[in-house]
């Protein structure tokens, strides 16, 4: 029998606590040297190659800062990506990397210990705390000689097709981004303006590929919204993104429950502990690392959420391919992916997780699955 989101609440604890999810490999009998761990840090900009709107704010830059984590002669890459919209920035990440000291571990193995010290220097700087996280797991990964999707146990051949973003723009715009985007096989359009239905159709005037939206909160009516999502499924949309404010936990359970499409809940979600708050009000989630601090926590999410019976989707913000390519490590496990922030830029440093024909193709790199350009 299927427990009311009432009840599941306060059994939530219990379940959560009996669990074992997301458990990271133990790597006890490794032996390593007996050394230092160094953690260098610094900015950087990502152009875009179009302007990014959202229902709420539009940007041709997104600042990220750039990590580096060396034991040994051995260097793992990291990245905090920071859209202005979450509250982190170049200055405050530098603030809080500046209190990181890793020298006093000498064992990078020790993954668990080293990022729970992490996340306990500060509340929030999530971004911040998930450059480190992937550095660690890059640099444990190179001095194992594996790729973590192989640590995992995952098939790199299972990967899913990453969406390509159509942001919110004019109509010959919108035809122009979409005709760049012909090789993809899903497309994610952003709505919450009053153009919404305009997107759609211009985008269904260029192509018949699946779509999928991202509403980015801006409904603030629940009946406009559901009257919505059923036009939205006669245009061949795949789901439904954050279509209200993330504080109307009744209003999205509500559409989520009348809803002829999945409704995945984003900015609703952030950290492990939401999980199963979720439950019950949204159909599936979307784990993005930079909110979430990093491949640690992330990977124990999707395993929880599959847990309860959930969809999982996994997404990004504009990123380098060092944290598109960390995120990728575990998309072999989702539903959906829209790990695209790579492709949307035109500086990124690196080499590292592509996609090809729209799927998500794993280089067979150690680690994270990267190299400096």
């Amino acid at each position: 029998m299927k427990l009311s989101r009432k009840d599941f609440l306060k059994t939530s604890g219990v379940i959560a606590a009996g669990m074992s999810v997301g458990i990271t490999p133990n790597f006890s009998i490794i032996k390593s040297k007996a050394g230092k761990m160094k953690l260098t840090f610094e900015p950087y900009t990502l152009q875009l190659k179009h302007v990014f709107t959202l229902s709420t704010s539009s940007r041709t830059t997104t600042p990220v800062m750039l990590t580096q984590i060396e034991y040994e002669g051995i260097v793992g890459y990291g990245e905090a990506s920071m859209p202005p919209y979450l509250g982190e920035s170049q200055e405050t990440a530098s603030t809080f990397l500046s209190k990181v000291d890793l020298s006093h571990f000498n064992d990078p193995f020790k993954i668990d210990e080293i990022l729970t010290y992490v996340d306990s220097i500060d509340i929030g700087n999530t971004a911040a705390k998930a450059s480190v996280d992937i550095a660690l797991h890059d640099l444990v990964g190179k001095l194992i000689g594996q790729p973590w999707f192989k640590m995992w146990g995952l098939d790199k051949e299972k990967t899913p097709y990453t969406s390509y973003t159509i942001g919110i723009d004019t109509p010959e715009v919108v035809r122009e981004k979409t005709k760049e985007a012909s090789e993809f096989k899903i497309l994610k359009v952003k709505l919450g303006r009053e153009n919404d239905k305009e997107m759609i159709e211009t985008i269904r005037s260029v192509t018949d590929v699946p779509l999928c939206v991202d509403v980015n909160q801006g409904w603030t009516d629940k009946n406009f919204a559901l009257d919505m999502i059923h036009w939205l499924k006669e245009k061949g949309i795949v789901f439904v993104e954050q279509p209200m404010p993330k504080e109307k936990v009744d209003e999205n359970a509500w559409i989520t429950e009348k809803s002829p499409l999945p409704i995945i809940a984003d900015e609703a979600l952030q950290r492990l502990s939401d999980v199963i708050k979720m439950y019950g009000v949204y159909s599936g989630i979307n784990i993005k690392l930079m909110k979430c601090t990093g491949m640690r926590e992330g990977y124990k999410m999707l395993n929880l959420a599959r847990a309860l019976g959930m969809k999982v989707m996994i997404g990004c913000m504009t990123e380098t391919s060092v944290a598109i390519s960390a995120a990728s490590q575990m998309s072999p496990l989702v539903d959906w992916a829209d790990l695209d922030g790579n492709i949307l830029i035109s500086n990124d440093p690196f080499n590292g997780a592509v996609a090809v024909n729209g799927k998500i193709r794993l280089l067979d790199l150690p680690g994270i699955g990267v190299e400096k350009k």
